[in-house]
């Protein structure tokens, strides 16, 4: 029998004190009726917003039709999104999930597999990056390495090497006659949008070629348009061998893919792997509706568009507010604000402004809009954020006077 006041679910999340009713491009509603700006994108997954008519469509679509077949049978969508994957990447092969983490282990094991079908099964371990983050299973929480979410879940999953971040010479050091693959997110989200530079970039595609290991990308979060390309590896124009595709591409529809070259997934053969659910007919529907926004002419260069001029904004409001605000980051719409005050007190600050934002590590917050926010969305999420730099600014110098 259990306690009539506790509530049914696992008690895993603090979540905030609002309940919102439904969604219209860039705006959540509550219940009663409040209207909030939505920068946090369900943590960089609304990608073309609340709603989106192209998107709805498509869902009710395929909804009226089929929903889901299993594995076992073709699926037409997904030859047709992993094509226009293939064709629009540096991909030759696609293993469609239903979440980032599934195509992280995804890559994983098709690493690994890469090795052993090309005779060294010893080659096995991976090289990760201090501040990632790349999933919740047991495997990516050992690929992220960090210890609040390891703890109390039994031994740490064997395989991953952890190095600091933007440490050449302990990554040098970490490569061994085991080492498979290194896994790098461009852009760490969780981790306080810390940008890779490109260089560096160049320098891991450079360093796994000696070596012979494969270039292993996350790009759940900075994915399908985040940056202002395709996939934030394009700055830097290299060519990874796997990448790991999630948020963005579903546009809120569960959706992650495993992108690879043949050559990476040469192992990946019938029964090695599988999932009931991923690339359903549904998932394909969306995923390939999001595409077709997202490859528009033009698109992309809207993002960049309006990028710059929250750049500028923020820019400006960081050199009038430096107690509230010290440092901005990113690229594209994947925004860090480095804050000179708690960032939970920076997130309230916002959400009584009606401006949703989310947490990260290095005391910054992420804004995410929707992909498709327009200058003016821009220009009132600058005014909500300056009123709360404003108002943090004036307690942080009453406090220190």
């Amino acid at each position: 029998m259990t306690d009539a006041n506790a509530q049914p679910l696992y008690d895993t999340y603090a979540r905030a004190d609002l309940r919102f009713e439904r969604g219209e491009g860039m705006w959540l509603i509550t219940e009663s009726g409040d209207r909030y700006l939505d920068f946090a994108a369900g943590i960089a997954v609304n990608s073309l917003g609340h709603a989106h008519p192209h998107l709805v469509e498509a869902l009710k679509s395929q909804a009226e039709k089929l929903w889901h077949v299993s594995n076992i049978y073709e699926i037409p969508g997904q030859k047709r999104l992993g094509q226009r994957l293939v064709d629009n990447t540096f991909a030759d092969k696609a293993f469609f999930t239903n979440s980032g983490a599934e195509a992280l282990e995804c890559a994983i094991k098709t690493a690994r597999r890469y090795h052993y079908v090309n005779g060294n099964p010893e080659r096995f371990r991976i090289i990760t990056f201090e501040g990632a983050f790349h999933g919740r299973t047991l495997a990516t929480i050992a690929a992220g390495g960090q210890l609040k979410y390891l703890e109390g879940f039994g031994p740490k999953v064997e395989g991953f090497d952890q190095v600091p971040f933007g440490d050449e010479k302990a990554l040098k050091a970490a490569i061994g006659p085991e080492t498979a693959a290194i896994l790098i997110e461009p852009i760490q989200g969780e981790g306080g949008v810390r940008p890779v530079p490109d260089e560096e970039l160049r320098a891991l595609r450079k360093l796994c070629d000696e070596h012979g290991l494969l270039l292993i990308l996350d790009e759940v979060q900075t994915g399908v348009g985040r940056t202002g390309k395709l996939f934030a590896h394009e700055w830097s124009g290299i060519t990874p061998d796997i990448v790991a595709v999630a948020k963005g591409i579903g546009g809120g529809f569960p959706l992650g893919v495993c992108l690879a070259t043949a050559e990476a997934a040469k192992g990946m053969t019938a029964g090695v792997h599988g999932t009931t659910y991923g690339g359903n007919p549904l998932a394909m529907a969306v995923g390939n509706a999001v595409l077709d926004i997202v490859l528009e002419e033009g698109f992309l260069d809207h993002v960049r568009q309006i990028a710059l001029f929250m750049k500028q904004g923020l820019a400006s409001i960081s050199d009038r507010y430096p107690e509230a605000i010290s440092e901005v980051r990113g690229r594209g719409l994947l925004i860090g604000l480095k804050c000179a005050v708690p960032n939970t007190t920076m997130v309230q600050a916002l959400r009584d402004e009606h401006l949703l934002t989310v947490g990260a590590g290095d005391n910054v917050i992420r804004l995410l809009p929707p992909l498709v926010a327009t200058e003016a969305d821009a220009r009132e999420a600058l005014t909500r954020i300056e009123a709360a730099a404003e108002r943090l600014s004036v307690t942080a110098r009453l406090k220190s006077a």
